[in-house]
């Protein structure tokens, strides 16, 4: 590893061991990056080199636009705040709270440059999961949204650890804006290694109890050199848009570092719903889409009707689709409705982003694709040997990112023999093209979602009114899997539709809504093993 530039040396303290890590390639010219790299020098400030300052950069709902100028000069200020005015040292985590913006977009490079390291959270978190993430990796800062201050608040009087907080979209003299305009427009970014940890993403995992995924710099750069030329192939004309918060790498990719990578401009939504994407894409005249398949099916009516697409006398060119399994079906519904074929893929917050995907020419429909250039992926089986062709196994991924787990003993699961396991079951074809079948654990993924059916469990048991019960994803044909209940009631309470209310309501209010079971199936006891053991394979199968 390349000399630290992090003071506070949490993060590489923390690092898997050597030996649990998984093999990093670096085949392609491109990914061959200098030991010293910070990623806001390579997606920002080379682009103003580059004499395109005066480019669109990110773009408000309202149409409001800030050049790649301004962008820079924004998180210049912010991030003298951070060094200024909160004490940030190269190292510190900091807490990154709001729904996608310009100014989101502005504090995430303020700490790229500073030589902070980004804890990207989704707006729907509670006070509870920001209390788990705060207490994991030690955040001591934390930016922002004034309007979702009040979980960070009650997270915060938890946790000893953050002891700097300001908030943005706040008037007066104590807002991050009135701070940041105090401060000038020029600031020395930190000569970051391109192995010193930029990014903790979280992720729920199987047991509910939240794990971080560590990236570095030079992770960031290959996630930008790999899947955007080889499969997206967009250009600096292009806009994008898309659903994915910027707290999910799929979003920070999709919607900020890839369209900086080739100079392109995004459109950040704060609200993303399928009608607030078509009306987004038909006022800004987007080009790029990023979103689940949930919403592509949603859409596909509007997206027709509204005539969208290039070929219908829109400005939409392509479509990218991830986060979950993309049914056959809805890759169809949107080729009939505007003309379109999705560009389909798989990634995961352990990898940063997508791995495995092909391109609008050679999409097949029910197939994900095929290692994209950077990445090999197999199937294999629990001794870690490939299986033969079109038998179903477990993916197996190794490339220039992998996984590492922030001080936590899943990275011995997540890592074997040198390969990434992602959870994902898979089979492979003839002609090499990788075909989902199902997570290989008890993770539930709706809508794009990772939920974990334990954590759901714990919250529901603390209902007075709940004796037992059991989480599990069933299949849906709009969601992928929604999030299902089964629940033995304590004596005296009555299992109607009202209870179902409370229980779903509970939920919401105590965790991230998306994570509410929109099911409930009331029982009087679940399966079990005569050791206690539940058994939910039984619950999945009907009994």
């Amino acid at each position: 590893m390349a000399a630290s530039a992090h003071v506070d040396t949490f993060a590489r303290d923390r690092l898997p061991a050597p030996a649990d890590l998984p093999e990093f390639i670096f085949e392609l010219p491109e990914l061959q990056f200098p030991q010293r790299l910070n990623c806001a020098t390579a997606l920002l400030e080379q682009r103003l080199d580059q004499g395109w300052g005066e480019r669109r950069c990110v773009i408000a709902p309202d149409g409001t636009a800030w050049t790649y100028a301004e962008l820079n000069a924004q998180a210049n200020r912010i991030a003298n705040v951070l060094v200024n005015d909160m004490g940030l040292v190269p190292g510190n985590r900091v807490l990154l709270r709001a729904a996608n913006s310009p100014q989101l977009a502005a504090c995430w490079f303020a700490v790229m440059k500073a030589g902070g390291i980004a804890v990207g959270t989704m707006p729907m978190l509670r006070a509870k999961e920001l209390s788990q993430i705060i207490h994991k990796a030690q955040v001591s800062h934390a930016l922002c949204d004034a309007a979702l201050a009040d979980e960070l608040v009650q997270a915060g009087a938890a946790s000893p650890a953050l002891r700097e907080v300001r908030h943005f979209n706040l008037a007066g003299e104590h807002g991050l804006e009135a701070r940041a305009a105090r401060q000038p427009d020029s600031f020395a970014t930190v000569d970051t290694a391109a192995d010193d940890v930029c990014l903790l993403a979280f992720t729920s995992g199987t047991t509910g109890s939240p794990k971080a995924t560590m990236h570095f710099h030079r992770d960031v750069m290959a996630a930008c050199v790999c899947f955007p030329p080889h499969v997206l192939r967009a250009t600096a004309d292009d806009l994008f848009i898309g659903s994915p918060p910027l707290a999910f790498t799929f979003g920070l990719g999709g919607l900020l570092l890839f369209p900086m990578s080739v100079g392109a401009a995004t459109v950040l939504l704060a609200k993303a719903s399928p009608p607030d994407l078509v009306d987004g894409i038909a006022r800004h005249g987007a080009t790029v889409l990023f979103t689940a398949p949930t919403s592509y099916r949603a859409m596909a009516e509007a997206a027709r009707d509204r005539r969208l697409a290039v070929g219908q006398g829109g400005t939409l060119r392509k479509c990218v689709s991830a986060g979950e399994a993309l049914p056959a079906a809805t890759r169809a519904l949107w080729r009939e409705a505007i003309g379109i074929e999705l560009i389909d893929g798989i990634g995961a917050t352990e990898l940063l982003h997508i791995f495995i995907s092909a391109d609008e020419q050679h999409a097949r429909p029910g197939a994900t694709g095929r290692a994209i250039p950077g990445y090999r992926a197999c199937v294999v089986d629990d001794q870690l040997q490939p299986v033969p062709t079109g038998t179903i196994g477990r993916l197996a991924v190794k490339g220039p990112t992998g996984c590492r787990y922030l001080d936590d003993a899943r990275q011995q699961q997540y890592v074997q023999g040198g390969w990434n396991l992602t959870g994902d079951a898979y089979l492979q074809d003839a002609d090499g093209y990788f075909v989902y079948q199902s997570r290989t654990d008890d993770m539930i993924v709706s809508a794009g979602y990772n939920i974990a059916g334990p954590e759901v469990e714990d919250v529901l048991l603390r209902h007075p009114a709940v004796a037992e019960c059991a989480v599990i994803g069933v299949p849906d044909a709009q969601r992928g899997q929604i999030v299902k209940a089964f629940v033995v009631l304590r004596p005296g309470v009555v299992g109607d539709a009202a209870c179902v209310k409370t229980l779903q309501d509970f939920v919401k209010a105590t965790v991230a809504p998306y994570k509410y079971p929109r099911a409930v199936e009331f029982r009087n006891s679940l399966p079990r093993t005569e050791t206690g053991k539940l058994q939910r394979f039984r619950l999945r199968s009907g009994g």
